[in-house]
């Protein structure tokens, strides 16, 4: 039964619709557990009725048609209780509901699992027989059926892919949908969603004739021009607003079709194995995307969407599918199931003012680009019904990751409101960009940026930045196909120094692994976060480490600005130990080269909680801390901030957190030696007060979030901000914790430096 349970499982999840896998799931339940009757029920939200959507067993029946009322029957029980029901006789149960038409009397056993998703009922699962009982196993093998089964039926509620009595978005009703912040700010518009053009899976597969082959080839490489030339033009449009950094993403599509990359396989494969064009594209592009999403890495996952991009292209060209994506309208919102770098590039810059992307990640280069482009951007709204939006009134709050559509006149109004709001508060936030971050009572605060792009430079600068708290080198090192040169990394980071000389940068040595993998150098663990990542994978590879090390040495060689070197994901000692040596032995290196270069400053970033209980023999050997929160709160706390189904687990107001950075805080102090935070609780205003009431003497984020951090600072006492970090530590909970941050900043007056508005309640 277990491998007809996997088998199942992997084939209702296997990508196919909600209909054929719902029909899919019912008939194999009666086949495996030799059962009369399957029927599959979903909860209607706005009723409670429970709707037969997929039946076998039942004959001559609609399944639309069959509503069991809400608490009702043995089937509504199952549903209120949120747990398995079996019974030997279903007949004589007080509760029995009777489906009108239905001759239950011949099906007496009864079997009933609830389908439950993140807490919620979606649905009951129903096994019937005429004979047999149900036998604990057939009960687990349901239960575990269901529990699968219910991330898809989640979605397809979500998606319209189910009709229910319920009215459908696509009627003049207001709808609320989750996703994640991908590029601040708020924008009100009509929707206007793209489908790729054509679909790699779509293509069947044709085999040709060898005389064949030279027309094929000839079609093959007409389309490739045409993508190229689109790309090429695509580059060109945006280079009045992009930096070079951004730029460099269309350099990388282009390089992926260069003739010896996989424009040669395709060609290879049609000479080799006598099949289509189009054939080949399917079957090349769609191989590299396989391999590129079996990696635990997201980086690697995100450049298998590149590629499905590409092939698509490509395919459309072939097709002779209309490839104009130009006729957008003012005021449009771009929604998409992958919005790619390529189809932000085709169309007309100054009528968009705001994406949503169904799938991407903080590594999507939608993402990079709506933050460099200034468009309020939601990502990883998986359940949006990409479908039923086209031409719809939409809202987009990058700020919580929440979508409405068909947002009330109500609705409409208050956003309006909180963008009029915002405007207002912007001019009042552009007076102190170059002023110091100072508190009421005379407390000097630094407030850093966490860049990793050269395009991010001036950004961060004209945003009023002070110094770098953590430069991430492993950006330049990802966007090549080979490790970078010594002089390579040395004129990048040369870049930086000196756009921020005499201020401080905080150079982070590779952080690979985890979340964060290189083309090039691919690190394949069954537990990656667990595994070879961050100073590990350098120790082991002195080479790596000494040369980006030395190339540091020489890029801050004459300039004023200290030069503080970071040590990343350390878990103990030693590591800090092996660490400092290979440092010496660079700065020795450099110095016989006659490099005029100065000691650096050494720190570790603590993101793993042994650090914690090492604490002090740590600040004896470093001459700084930076607290990694979004690694540390992972740790903590064992949830991944990038997994739904445990992201309401991740807190970083935590009670465990909040103490663990009140406990490193102290440490530093009694050393004497400095301490500051460089994730993202440090650039949320809530974090910035309660960190700043710890004595965190650096706060470090990304450059959006610098101007109302620095406000905040300039508008509240030192003494404010310890009075609510010593309330905060009695409590208990992170709901309580982050709501008594709110009300002391709306008790200040300093309401307006927060987000316009509270976290939507679909966030709760």
């Amino acid at each position: 039964m277990q491998d007809a349970l996997q088998d199942l499982i992997g084939d209702i999840s296997g990508g196919v619709s909600f209909s054929r896998a719902s029909a899919m799931l019912v008939t194999r339940v009666t086949n495996i557990l030799n059962c009369d009757i399957c029927s599959l029920f979903v909860v209607d939200n706005k009723t409670k009725n429970l709707q037969l959507v997929a039946n076998e067993g039942f004959r001559d029946i609609d399944p639309n048609s069959i509503v069991v009322p809400a608490d009702t029957g043995v089937v509504g029980m199952v549903a209120k209780r949120k747990e398995p029901i079996n019974l030997t006789n279903i007949n004589q149960h007080p509760d029995v509901y009777f489906l009108e038409g239905q001759s239950e009397n011949a099906f007496p056993s009864f079997l009933g699992v609830p389908i439950l998703y993140q807490r919620r009922i979606l649905g009951v699962l129903v096994a019937q027989d005429e004979y047999h009982e149900f036998t604990e196993d057939d009960e687990g093998f349901l239960t575990s059926l269901a529990t699968s089964f219910a991330h898809d039926l989640s979605h397809a509620i979500a998606t319209n892919e189910i009709t229910l009595g319920a009215v459908p978005p696509k009627r003049r009703e207001e709808q609320h949908f989750k996703g994640y912040a991908g590029s601040p700010g708020i924008a009100s518009g009509i929707a206007v969603v793209r489908h790729p053009h054509a679909q790699l899976e779509d293509v069947t597969y044709r085999v040709i004739e060898p005389n064949d082959v030279d027309h094929e080839l000839a079609e093959f490489n007409e389309a490739l021009n045409l993508v190229v030339q689109d790309l090429n033009q695509g580059r060109e449009r945006m280079q009045s607003v992009l930096g070079a950094e951004e730029l460099a993403l269309f350099d990388a599509y282009l390089h992926m079709l260069d003739d010896d990359a996989l424009p040669h396989e395709v060609r290879t494969t049609v000479l080799n194995e006598c099949v289509g064009a189009q054939t080949a594209v399917s079957n090349v592009f769609s191989r590299h995307i396989r391999e590129l999403e079996r990696s635990e890495s997201s980086y690697l996952a995100e450049r298998g969407q590149d590629l499905r991009d590409l092939g698509q292209r490509i395919l459309a060209a072939m097709q002779r599918q209309d490839r104009s994506d130009n006729d957008i309208p003012p005021n449009s919102i771009l929604v998409a199931h992958e919005v790619s770098a390529s189809m932000l590039s085709e169309v007309p810059s100054e009528n968009l003012i705001g994406v949503v992307s169904a799938e991407g990640s903080m590594n999507s280069h939608v993402t990079i680009l709506a933050r460099a482009l200034n468009l309020p951007a939601v990502i990883g709204a998986e359940d949006l019904p990409l479908l039923d939006i086209d031409n719809l009134p939409l809202i987009v709050d990058g700020y919580y990751g929440e979508i409405v559509v068909n947002p009330s006149a109500a609705t409409t109004s208050h956003f309006e409101e909180l963008v009029d709001v915002e405007e207002s508060f912007q001019a009042e936030l552009d007076e102190i960009r170059d002023l110091p971050s100072v508190t009421m009572d005379g407390v000097r605060i630094n407030v850093w940026v966490n860049i990793g792009l050269v395009s991010e430079i001036s950004r961060s600068l004209d945003l009023g930045a002070e110094g770098i708290g953590l430069f991430r080198t492993e950006v330049p090192f990802a966007n090549r196909n080979r490790f970078p040169t010594e002089e390579e990394q040395r004129r990048i980071y040369r870049e930086h120094m000196e756009a921020f000389d005499p201020r401080p940068v905080t150079m982070r040595t590779l952080d690979i692994g985890g979340d964060k993998d290189l083309p090039y150098f691919k690190i394949e663990e069954e537990n990656p976060f667990l595994g070879w990542r961050g100073i590990r994978v350098t120790l082991d590879h002195p080479d790596i480490f000494l040369g980006q090390v030395r190339a540091m040495f020489k890029a801050n060689a004459d300039l004023e600005g200290i030069l503080r070197i970071m040590l990343p994901m350390v878990s103990n000692i030693e590591e800090i130990e092996i660490a400092k040596r290979y440092i010496d032995q660079a700065y020795r290196e450099v110095i016989e080269e006659g490099v005029n270069a100065k000691q650096p400053q050494i720190g570790v970033m603590i993101e793993v909680p042994s650090l914690i209980f090492q604490r002090q023999q740590v600040m004896r050997l470093v001459d700084f801390l930076a607290i990694g929160t979004n690694d540390l709160t992972q740790y903590m706390l064992a949830a991944s901030r990038t997994n739904p189904q445990v992201a309401e687990l991740y807190r970083e107001f935590d009670p465990s957190m909040v103490h663990a950075l009140r406990m490193l805080a102290k440490t530093a102090h009694e050393a004497r030696k400095p301490i500051g935070i460089c994730g993202e609780l440090a650039g949320t205003v809530e974090g910035a007060v309660m960190c700043i009431g710890m004595g965190y003497d650096v706060l470090s984020m990304n450059a959006t979030n610098i101007p109302r951090v620095k406000w905040v600072i300039r508008n509240i006492t030192m003494t404010n901000c310890r009075r609510i970090v010593a309330r905060a530590l009695r409590m208990h909970s992170a709901r309580e914790i982050f709501n008594f941050i709110r009300e002391q900043l709306h008790g200040a007056g300093l309401d307006k430096a927060l987000p316009p508005h509270e976290p939507p309640a679909i966030f709760f």
